[in-house]
């Protein structure tokens, strides 16, 4: 109606110059991103077409591929997301609006929940040292995935949905997706946003438990002087639990800070106008998850640490690699030597 007009005219009144600069510095560190990002979990996606199929699949491989996926489509959601912040297109706009945005927050928190069951297979892992927990099957795992994509994917179809069917025209071009909203649109983006912070909240709040457990049990584990192959596996999981936590505090933490708020505050042509700036920085850091999650994979994946060092060193593997082998052929002929003299 009248409102919707006003409003529209108002807030581009105020914000129009601003979001223009604004945009402009975004568009840079948004194509090392995708540069990087692309570089990086293509090369993740290559070795698993390559070499992972010759290794058992394990709980934990099901997980990171899933992490892997997320941040590839992640990366090509990108480039709609980089034109958005140059052009000032009706068309672009819709687009990024429609499908851009659902599609580059689909997999953002695809990658948060995927962080979050790894952490969560990890110190299973610790747990149950001897066993195997249900959890930690590949079967449970597939079934989690798949349960979490669909999970994810219908309220962002149905939000694509309700976008094209409640849509008005427009003849100004608009220079923010909130201006393209009808009502109804605008309701169910504050329940979305609601909603996807409290996931965070259910996965940040378990990650920092879960380090702080691991951390306690590596200083009980000293305190007692245990130099055993277990106090050593903790260690281990320690260093691998607090690259997830800083990895992940330091993509998604300043985002969701500042992402409810604006969501609620987008409308006020003041107060919206610094929420909207530090939303979309804090946006921009987020996508740098991207280039940190293969840091995660290298760190997490034994297989892919020597498919690394073997492409960067490769001469030095080799001798290494034969190296084990000579070992492993003289122990071999101890052993056999031994039972010949016992004959």
């Amino acid at each position: 109606g009248e409102s919707k007009i006003n409003l529209i005219h108002r807030f581009e009144k105020c914000s129009a110059l601003l979001l223009l600069t604004g945009s402009q510095h975004l568009f840079f560190p948004s194509s090392v991103s995708l540069q990087a990002g692309l570089f990086l979990n293509g090369f993740i996606m290559k070795f698993y077409f390559d070499g992972a199929r010759q290794h058992a699949p394990s709980s934990l491989m099901v997980y990171l591929k899933n992490l892997t996926a997320a941040d590839f489509l992640l990366c090509l959601s990108l480039p709609l997301r980089i034109t958005h912040y140059v052009s000032s297109s009706v068309i672009i706009q819709t687009l990024y609006c429609s499908f851009g945005a659902s599609a580059f927050f689909l997999n953002m928190y695809a990658s948060i929940i995927f962080m979050g069951y790894i952490a969560a297979n990890r110190y299973l892992k610790i747990l149950h040292r001897s066993g195997t927990h249900i959890l930690q099957t590949v079967r449970a795992a597939h079934i989690i995935s798949l349960v979490t994509w669909v999970f994810l994917l219908a309220p962002t179809v149905a939000y694509t949905i309700l976008f094209f069917i409640t849509q008005e025209p427009l003849t100004p071009s608009p220079s923010r997706c909130g201006l393209l909203f009808s009502a109804s649109v605008i309701i169910f983006f504050k329940i979305i946003h609601t909603s996807c912070t409290i996931i965070f909240l259910l996965v940040l709040v378990p990650l920092i438990f879960f380090y702080h457990s691991t951390s306690r049990r590596v200083l009980l584990a000293q305190q007692r002087q245990l130099a055993s192959s277990g106090s050593e596996r903790l260690v281990k999981s320690r260093r691998n639990m607090s690259l997830l936590v800083s990895v992940f505090c330091v993509c998604f933490v300043p985002y969701h800070l500042v992402r409810l708020p604006s969501a609620f505050l987008w409308t006020s042509c003041s107060v919206g106008q610094v929420w909207y700036y530090l939303k979309e920085v804090a946006t921009v850091v987020s996508v740098f998850n991207v280039c940190l999650d293969p840091l995660v994979y290298f760190f997490l994946c034994k297989t892919f640490r020597a498919q690394v060092s073997l492409k960067m060193w490769p001469r030095r593997t080799n001798s290494q690699q034969s190296e084990m082998e000579s070992s492993k052929k003289q122990q071999n002929a101890v052993t056999a030597m031994s039972q010949t003299s016992e004959l």
